[in-house]
């Protein structure tokens, strides 16, 4: 299988050799005729074949209060990394909340299994490297589509890796902070089915998933109040859709 997998994502790099159209390109992705290919390579093979039968499984024997729990063990285990990178941001506001939520959550919330802070007022702080840098002034740089990861950006790559692997070691050890990874990434995928019919109804589900990713990323650098100019252009879409991604 792993051979088959290789040998498909070799042939639809080759192929990435075509030349993008000229209606299609966007000075935001200038990897694009690279990045197409491994996002067909992530949806045809990678999702079909592997991360959606596992989330759908995932769904059918995870009861509902048992994936909610999972879901908050998850946010729980990243508070200290959304502490740090609020403090880095100077959101002492947020910070405090993070630090917060993961003292209520650890102890009255046994181990973050259950979000008591939530119902106290204590609502949860998404801060990522990510964020930090752009608060930093540094901008996204080239829109990558990662093999198995799917969309991100130059400067949210390496924020990724800050927040997934090297601030989780602090307190994890490296098979828990991949088991911590594991278990948010089929959560998400698993949080993403009911939204599928409007990534499959688009005219160019690529694009789509693009023009989402950056608005997303828009409405967290400004928690939730981006500025309305600065917005690409693109279709409406599913909140629902927008906070999943």
């Amino acid at each position: 299988m792993l051979k088959k997998t290789l040998m498909t994502l070799s042939a639809l790099l080759l192929a990435a050799c075509a030349q993008v159209p000229p209606e299609k390109e966007d000075p935001r992705d200038p990897l694009q005729s690279v990045n197409r290919p491994i996002y067909d390579f992530n949806m045809d093979v990678l999702d079909a074949y592997i991360l959606r039968p596992v989330a759908v499984g995932y769904v059918e024997v995870t009861p509902a209060p048992v994936r909610r729990s999972i879901a908050n063990f998850t946010d729980n285990i990243s508070a200290p990394t959304n502490a740090i990178n609020a403090a880095l941001q100077g959101k002492a506001d947020r910070t405090g909340i993070a630090v917060a939520r993961f003292l209520v959550n650890t102890t009255v919330g046994i181990a973050g299994l259950f979000d008591v802070a939530t119902s106290l007022g204590l609502e949860y702080v998404d801060e990522d490297f990510g964020q930090t840098l752009g608060v930093w002034g540094i901008g996204d740089g080239a829109y990558l589509m990662l093999p198995g990861m799917g969309p991100s950006t130059a400067r949210n790559l390496t924020g990724d890796v800050v927040d997934n692997f090297v601030l989780p070691e602090i307190a994890l050890s490296t098979p828990e902070t991949i088991l911590v990874f594991v278990l948010k990434v089929v959560e998400t995928r698993a949080s993403l089915i009911p939204q599928e019919s409007l990534l499959n109804e688009s005219l160019d589900p690529y694009t789509f998933v693009k023009d989402v990713y950056y608005q997303r990323q828009l409405y967290e650098l400004y928690d939730g109040n981006p500025p309305l100019e600065e917005e690409p252009e693109a279709e409406e879409y599913d909140d629902n859709f927008l906070e999943n991604l």
